[in-house]
């Protein structure tokens, strides 16, 4: 059983849409689900598809990132989106499409990468400073980590990162 990693094509839209579904059903309701499915619409697959991945294993889905490099930032790409079955979490999969990302930035010559997350999601901070990720100042913190309020609108703020390659 050997996992393939690949870019992402439109063909996996469907797929990751019905996976963000069912990975997070044991932390949302489905309709909140369904709505987070909808921060992955097809056009990144149509436009990104070269700098997203996927990760396969005997055709079973495992998990996905979602990125771009950056058309204003030179020197910057970012990660938008990134699933992991929950049966595999723990397992690599997700450290494996970070390292497929890192690896086609720095091919592309870019240097550094952004993303991310919500001050509430403790194991993603977790995993992003593990990764290398640095947080990124914010206007207050929440549990020693630093926020930036309403950065996706009212009421929405986000844990930034960043990590030099």
């Amino acid at each position: 059983m050997v996992d393939l990693i690949r870019q992402a094509e439109e063909g996996d839209h469907a797929r990751i849409v019905d996976s963000i579904g069912t990975w997070w059903s044991d932390s949302r309701s489905p309709a909140a689900a369904r709505e987070l499915a909808l921060l992955v619409p097809r056009l990144f697959l149509q436009h990104f598809g070269s700098t997203s991945f996927v990760v396969e294993r005997d055709s079973r889905f495992l998990g996905f990132l979602v990125g771009f490099l950056s058309y204003d930032r030179p020197d910057d790409a970012y990660i938008h989106f990134v699933g992991v079955d929950p049966a595999q979490r723990r397992g690599g999969v997700a450290r494996r499409l970070y390292k497929a990302f890192f690896d086609m930035v720095r091919q592309e010559g870019r240097s550094r990468v952004e993303c991310i997350t919500s001050p509430a999601n403790t194991g993603s901070i977790a995993f992003h400073r593990r990764m290398g990720f640095e947080l990124v100042p914010g206007d207050k913190e929440i549990d020693g980590v630093p926020v930036h309020s309403d950065y996706d609108a009212q009421g929405h703020d986000r844990v930034c990162f960043v990590r030099e390659l």
